[in-house]
């Protein structure tokens, strides 16, 4: 296992696979908000929370296609799927590598990118806190979605289509999450609701994806 995720994480270096995509596009959305809202430094607080948790979202959606497509393509998925190692496991590590590559530069870099948007401190740590433990969710997901459509032509845009749906719940607890510690407010209840959520994505979704992969591979 350790060895199949240093091989995805050196591939995803060298091909590009989300890490610098994915903070650029994060910057991009971060940037242009101001010019479309307003400079008012109170609209921007108050949306802000809610604005880097959707630009987190999208920034992951951009690799997804790439947990196992490349592997189809070079057959090395029909290797894995006949391994030693249960194709749970290997599921399991693409989407722990996507996250790693994807997920975790995505929260360390949202308090940095929150000052665009004139967050409160307890903001950026409520921000921060959120994304930490909503951002496995997205990457488990994303590789359910991924495992349902691996092999299909254009299979990025049903992805979309699958995934983004299931992110909703994510996104609104996290969101909300955010909005009420940087409020002051108590945020135990969302926090829960979000934590839950990422919970039952590693413990099940991993198994749904590889009966999805074994699907596709016949």
């Amino acid at each position: 296992m350790i060895a199949l995720l240093i091989r995805d994480l050196r591939l995803a270096m060298r091909a590009g696979g989300g890490f610098g995509l994915g903070l650029a596009f994060f910057l991009i959305v971060t940037a242009l908000v101001p010019f479309g809202v307003g400079p008012e430094s109170a609209t921007l607080a108050k949306i802000a929370p809610g604005i880097l948790w959707v630009g987190a979202l999208l920034a992951c959606l951009l690799s997804l296609d790439r947990i196992f497509q490349l592997d189809y393509e070079d057959g090395t998925l029909d290797l894995l799927a006949t391994a030693p190692l249960p194709m749970e496991g290997s599921v399991a590590v693409k989407a722990l590598a996507h996250w790693l590559v994807t997920g975790l530069p995505l929260t360390l870099s949202a308090p940095v990118f929150a000052t665009l948007l004139n967050l409160p401190g307890t903001g950026h740590i409520w921000v921060f806190v959120t994304l930490l433990i909503g951002t496995p969710a997205l990457s488990m997901i994303g590789a359910f979605g991924a495992a349902l459509t691996v092999g299909l032509k254009r299979g990025g845009l049903l992805m979309s289509l699958l995934v983004l749906p299931l992110y909703i719940p994510t996104l609104i607890f996290g969101a909300e999450a955010a909005t009420r510690g940087t409020e002051g407010m108590a945020n135990a209840t969302p926090l829960a609701l979000m934590a839950g959520i990422t919970a039952a994505s590693i413990a099940l979704l991993p198994f749904a994806a590889a009966a999805a992969i074994r699907v596709n591979l016949r």
